[in-house]
């Protein structure tokens, strides 16, 4: 796993990291998830969890940890969250401290099934996010019917942002409505300043990209505080 700082602007702070899955040897994600079929998934979806939660156990972190999940992995919430909370236990770090991110990796017809995964995760501790939204398969309906505790706006709607006043106009909207429905929000893939400040100006201050800080292997690295002015 490699792990990316999720930063609050406002605060100056590192508030959170996202796991996102690595080879051994710090391959690429795509070269690990292409070997991703319908027989290993929930494997997969198994393995990244504990190994993100036994990581960010051993580094002493006591932000919050992001950790994506595939939809399609889960066959019971019940069951298949058995792993998750035995890892939890086993190396000591909080439930509170735990988002899912919805992964959109093909389209998902059953919301109901979802919205089941979504309530009993949000009983037992845990809070989601709609990852990549504004893009993929996620309408907004999902806002009302799933109620996330989080959206991440899409990389794509974040690009050059600053100098794009349609982009903005839809971003602008999204934000409204998510603080409308008391859903909050971060923008990832951030590069530049300038996507930095707009946003910001717009009220989008907690932010996830390349400009702050880049996926670093097995590792929890701070940001330098001149990216945060």
């Amino acid at each position: 796993m490699a792990f990316q700082p999720l930063v609050d602007l406002e605060n100056k702070c590192v508030f959170g990291y996202e796991a996102l899955v690595r080879g051994l040897a710090n391959e690429p994600a795509f070269s690990v998830i292409e070997k991703v079929t319908a027989e290993n998934i929930y494997r997969f979806d198994q393995a990244c969890r504990v190994k993100a939660i036994a990581l960010a156990a051993k580094s002493g972190l006591t932000k919050r940890l992001n950790i994506n999940f595939l939809p399609g992995a889960i066959y019971r919430p019940e069951l298949c969250i058995r792993t998750t909370l035995a890892a939890a236990e086993k190396y000591g770090f909080p439930l509170q401290n735990i988002t899912f991110e919805i992964v959109e990796t093909e389209q998902v017809t059953d919301t109901v099934r979802l919205k089941e995964i979504i309530d009993y995760y949000k009983k037992i501790g845990f809070s989601t996010a709609f990852d990549d939204f504004g893009s993929g398969y996620a309408n907004l309906d999902w806002l009302a019917e799933l109620e996330p505790n989080s959206i991440k706006l899409d990389m794509k709607l974040i690009r050059n942002i600053h100098q794009k006043a349609k982009k903005k106009t839809i971003v602008a909207a999204i934000a409204n409505l998510a603080k409308a429905l008391e859903v909050d929000i971060l923008a990832e893939g951030v590069e530049s300043k300038g996507e930095r400040d707009c946003l910001a100006e717009m009220g989008i201050t907690k932010q996830q990209g390349y400009f702050f800080a880049k996926p670093q292997f097995e590792a929890f690295i701070e940001v330098d505080g001149n990216r945060f002015t």
